[in-house]
């Protein structure tokens, strides 16, 4: 059987591995989980409630996007090339690129996550599936996150303007984890493209990858995205 990956279709941690293990061939199990249930039996698998768990038949449990793609990264790269080139490595380069690549990843893992994803998914998803009852979003919260999206992404711009990739000169996780990040935002309909043409055209780029294909067709009950969602040219 395929290693089962725990993870919630707009969680961008969960998204980010998704497109690593999609770009390196590595076919997984999805289990969907809802992060606003906190139910005991996933709290088992990983104590701090947080998605993705890749769980394997041996029984070996990883939890966290950040382990997740080190195993990747020093696992699962090394057997796919052993015959043929395959994909470059998830964290390239030498050793101070291998640690901007990590800056990078945390900056959009941790702080974009903080300041922007987390909270537009409390706000736009979440306060919706709430046992008591739906609860509106606070305009307050939301003015906020999107002032803080436009520093993300003027930061991305920089980086897409001045970069062949995000960390530098090849694909790396830290594509995956801005475009997953991004991703989600876009789903919620919070990306204003028209202002940050580096950032769409980089997206583009991100968008265009068959790794990129399940990303573009997940839907959430209750929350439809925009059209230009899942386009290709949009």
């Amino acid at each position: 059987m395929p290693p089962r990956l725990t993870q919630y279709r707009l969680c961008p941690r969960s998204r980010s591995i998704r497109l690593a293990l999609a770009e390196y061939g590595v076919e997984v199990q999805l289990v969907d989980e809802n992060p606003w249930e906190w139910r005991q039996s996933f709290l088992a698998k990983n104590p701090a409630g947080e998605m993705p768990v890749l769980e394997f038949d041996n029984g070996l449990i990883l939890c966290g996007a950040y382990s997740i793609s080190e195993f990747i990264a020093e696992e699962v790269l090394p057997v796919a090339t052993m015959a043929t080139p395959g994909p470059p490595p998830l964290i390239p380069g030498n050793r101070e690129d291998r640690a901007e690549v990590r800056r990078l990843i945390d900056w959009y893992h941790g702080k974009f996550d903080r300041e922007v994803t987390r909270e537009l998914l409390i706000e736009k998803v979440y306060s919706s599936m709430r046992p008591s009852g739906p609860v509106a979003p606070d305009p307050g919260v939301l003015r906020a996150v999107r002032a803080n999206l436009k520093y993300h992404l003027s930061y991305t711009g920089y980086l897409a303007d001045n970069r062949r990739w995000i960390g530098g000169d090849e694909l790396s996780f830290a594509d995956f984890a801005a475009a997953a990040q991004i991703s989600t935002a876009d789903y919620l309909g919070e990306i204003p493209w028209s202002d940050y043409p580096a950032v769409k055209i980089w997206y583009q780029r991100m968008k265009s990858r068959p790794s990129f294909r399940a990303l573009l067709g997940d839907r959430v009950p209750g929350t439809a995205p925009p059209l230009a969602y899942s386009d290709l040219d949009f």
